[in-house]
């Protein structure tokens, strides 16, 4: 799996990192970037906090996984799934409808009579509903629960990471401190 780069490139650089450049501070970006945690499922079912948003990027590629087709009348609508970064490129009514559905990257693609505002927002809605779909309870695997991975690769991150330290300096504290209050006449 490769590594993308964050999403803003201002934060790397406000940090002193290149761009590309991962450096892990967690535990668990320890053990993402070393390759121990193999998905986001084995976090989730752990309850680890997810503290930076690298290892989010570390794992997802892109928001839409294939293209999707909606319509509406005579409207049809392709969603394409694009590169990060590039973020949506379309007309402003699906814009938004893309928008509130989380989708970061998308190119879209439309025929028929899009000016007819209904049926273009009714056809973008449908593809949007065709990227999704509802995992009830009796649908769910069944959990088998193992140990946290910092349980398990706690020789691991013993062994390979030494924790750095850093020094303090504390300013000396002042032993009295006296307040003069003038009387103005």
């Amino acid at each position: 799996m490769v590594w993308a780069p964050p999403r803003s490139s201002c934060c790397s650089q406000r940090q002193g990192g290149g761009q590309g450049v991962w450096i892990s501070v967690t535990k668990l970006g320890r053990l993402v970037k070393d390759m121990k945690i193999k998905s986001l499922e084995e976090i989730y079912l752990s309850s680890l906090p997810i503290k930076k948003s690298e290892i989010i990027d570390f794992f997802l590629v892109a928001s839409l996984k294939d293209k999707v087709t909606g319509c509406c009348g005579s409207v049809l609508v392709h969603l394409i799934s694009t590169p990060r970064g590039t973020s949506i490129v379309s007309a402003p009514v699906p814009t938004k409808l893309l928008m509130m559905a989380g989708i970061d990257d998308c190119y879209t693609s439309a025929r028929g009579y899009t000016a007819t505002l209904g049926d273009f927002a009714k056809a973008t809605f449908d593809a949007i509903s065709k990227t999704y779909s509802s995992l009830t309870p009796d649908l769910w695997k069944e959990t088998v629960f193992t140990k946290s991975p910092y349980q398990e690769f706690t020789d691991h991150l013993v062994k390979t990471h030494t924790r750095i330290s850093v020094q303090r300096t504390q300013a000396p504290a002042v032993a009295t401190t006296k307040f003069y209050i003038r009387k103005i006449n």
